[in-house]
């Protein structure tokens, strides 16, 4: 079966859950920005935002909340009932794959391209989708991307069987070049009831120099790249929380990379 429309299935799957769940309800939309990301947005007021891949819209309900004109955009479709659900008229919500995103929403561009958290794992070609970001930006505008670190993905979704679960142990690949990894598993990243169908899900590894490479060859210039050790959730159960309710690893354990922003510009 096609790895992409095997994702897109999972992904309305998994939407009714996420909706639900404490993970999504139990915090505002503005919960879901590292403190670092403003220092670099600035103010969005009266600018034209699309956000990809944005699932249900949480992020994207927020550039609106902070006076944007904001449009979010993702494959599954069940994701997006729920979005528009949450986000009123506040938003437009397309639906279609990110690789179709410059035709789907007509050619428009935009001062600010947003995408992340747990987005590009999905995707298997970052060359391609990276001229879509540049077809979708306007002269000066911001791609900012916001992602997991290649090293916490390198960590594994859960620990093996038999692994300390605070213990740090390289269990999946840093890097590309073995293709897609394929999970099963009728749970997901957030509480509620297990999926009862379309457990299988692909993903694929890029590391941070493919994803600037791509960005380069796409006539992209980098301009900002920040590496932190906050998540929004504890991932580790030794995690301990943060002022604004992240999560970092405690003082005594080693500071490592665990989500990166990367800004570019045209």
């Amino acid at each position: 079966m096609d790895p992409l429309l095997t994702n897109r299935r999972n992904w309305d799957a998994r939407a009714p859950i996420h909706a639900a769940s404490e993970f999504y309800r139990g915090h505002e939309p503005g919960f879901w920005f590292a403190p670092f990301e403003w220092d670099v947005l600035g103010d969005v007021r009266d600018r034209d935002v699309v956000h990809l891949q944005c699932h249900l819209g949480t992020e994207t309900v927020e550039f609106a909340r902070r006076g944007a004109r904001a449009v979010g955009l993702d494959f599954s479709a069940e994701s997006l009932r729920h979005a528009r659900e949450f986000a009123g008229d506040a938003v437009e919500f397309v639906c279609a794959d990110v690789h179709d995103a410059v035709s789907a929403l007509g050619g428009a561009t935009f001062d600010i391209v947003y995408t992340g958290k747990g987005a590009l794992c999905y995707l298997p070609d970052l060359t391609r989708w990276a001229r879509v970001l540049a077809g979708l930006l306007r002269p000066g505008g911001l791609v900012y991307i916001v992602e997991f670190h290649p090293l916490l993905h390198a960590l594994g979704p859960t620990p093996p069987p038999g692994a300390d679960p605070r213990a740090l142990l390289l269990h999946d690949d840093y890097l590309a070049g073995r293709g897609a990894l394929r999970r099963d598993s009728p749970h997901t990243y957030t509480d509620g009831p297990p999926l009862t169908g379309d457990t299988t899900a692909y993903e694929w590894r890029h590391g941070l120099g493919e994803v600037i490479t791509a960005l380069l060859a796409a006539g992209l210039r980098i301009t900002a790249l920040t590496e932190t050790e906050l998540l929004p959730w504890p991932r580790f159960p030794q995690m301990v929380p943060t002022d604004n309710g992240w999560w970092r690893l405690p003082p005594e354990e080693p500071i490592v990379p665990l989500l990166y922003g990367l800004a570019a510009t045209r």
